[in-house]
């Protein structure tokens, strides 16, 4: 019989089979119930065989941070699974083009997705807009350079659910000002502490928090597990400060624990400071893993959408073999206050794929890094430097929170 692809009309609990053999290996009871309560079942669609189900995606409803504006709209890609019976039959395009229509008639400008294999999304026009970096820090190699005022933060512990709403205020304040992150509502603050599919480790603590204190202000927090094993370390889900001085006092007290060895992180912006204030560079052992990948779905919206670090006039042909719409050439101005883009005839200073558009969308990496590698054509001289300088922020994307 056919593959038949559509929207998801079934509950939760009917689902979770599906999930289990997609993801081969099972969530806890407690993953999936975090899972549920940001799961938006109008936005899921899923490919049937025989009335089975062979295959899902979903959609979360997302306010992002891009370059210069906060909230843009933005479709959260998630639980993207085909079972293992399937494979191989063209059901993840197929539900790839389906939610990529869904989500252009809502009028989001952008998909966005973290990749369990990131191998797989390129095809469907996703690049890859942000990086982070897993790192592991000994005990001994703790000692970081001075920041001056840190001693005048103070370090407390608070119960997580208690200090949520706080934490949370703090954390999107900050959101707002670094492209990639996006707005935690009500759903994701729960998310945020819940036990998700990074939960904790085998023998590990339940998630602690500290909050850093300034003139009996909060300026900061971090959530935190520790686990005493063959190794103990600190597991440093997240750190978030207002100023540097707190956020170095967050992180002094997170590289020292007692009776454990080491802190681990796995989920650190690439240009933190904690990178640079460390005395040993050597120390973080750093490991780069890829972070969101961003897909255009609307071109002219979503570079409209933006603003750019200097004047820019150019037009891109944008090459888009999956979503017809997007293929065309653009005329994009625009500058730190603002930007249009519309469909023009003009002749294309640059030729660009709507999966490296993707990649720099956030700014990151640089058009002329691409440029170099073969991905951007150049028609203009000195078309790739001007754009890429334009494309270009002073903070690198970062996303804090998977989906």
């Amino acid at each position: 019989m056919a593959i038949e692809i559509g929207q998801y009309k079934g509950g939760w609990e009917e689902l979770l089979g599906l999930l289990d053999m997609a993801f081969s290996a099972p969530w806890t009871d407690a993953q999936y119930e975090a899972e549920r309560k940001v799961w938006e079942p109008e936005r899921s669609y899923v490919a049937l065989n025989d009335g089975q189900l062979v295959g899902h995606t979903g959609t979360f409803s997302l306010r992002m941070t891009v370059p210069g504006v906060a909230g843009v709209p933005v479709a959260g890609v998630t639980m993207v699974g085909v079972v293992a019976t399937h494979r191989r039959r063209g059901i993840l395009r197929d539900l790839m083009r389906t939610q990529l229509n869904a989500v252009h008639e809502a009028g989001e400008p952008l998909a966005a997705l973290t990749a369990s294999e990131p191998v797989i999304y390129g095809r469907f026009g996703y690049g890859l807009a942000s990086d982070a970096q897993e790192i592991a820090v000994p005990k001994k190699s703790r000692e970081m350079r001075a920041v001056a005022g840190i001693d005048d933060v103070r370090i407390r512990w608070v119960d997580v659910q208690e200090s949520l709403a706080t934490c949370a205020a703090l954390r999107n304040k900050l959101a707002a000002e670094r492209p990639g992150m996006f707005h935690h509502d009500e759903r994701f603050q729960g998310y945020a502490i819940s036990d998700t599919v990074t939960a904790n480790p085998a023998n590990g603590s339940k998630r602690r928090c500290v909050v850093a204190e300034r003139d009996g202000e909060v300026t900061g927090f971090a959530y935190y597990r520790t686990k005493r094993a063959d190794k103990g370390f600190v597991d440093v889900d997240r750190v978030h400060a207002v100023d540097l001085a707190s956020h170095a006092a967050l992180w002094r007290y997170l590289l020292d624990p007692d009776l454990l060895s080491e802190t681990h992180c796995d989920t650190l912006a690439s240009d933190d400071p904690l990178l640079d204030l460390l005395v040993d560079p050597r120390a973080p052992s750093a490991i780069t893993r890829d972070g969101v990948w961003i897909r255009p779905v609307d071109v002219a919206r979503a570079l409209a959408a933006r603003t750019y670090a200097r004047d820019l006039d150019v037009v891109l042909a944008v090459t888009d073999n999956f979503l017809p719409w997007n293929a065309g050439s653009w005329h994009l101005t625009g500058g730190p206050d603002g930007a249009e883009c519309s469909t023009t005839t003009r002749s294309p200073d640059l030729t660009i794929d709507v999966r490296e558009l993707g990649a720099i969308y956030l700014g990151r990496p640089s058009l002329v890094r691409l440029g170099r590698a073969g991905l951007v054509e150049e028609h203009t001289a000195g078309a790739l430097a001007t754009t890429s300088q334009a494309f270009s922020t002073d903070r690198l994307p970062f996303l804090d929170t998977g989906f």
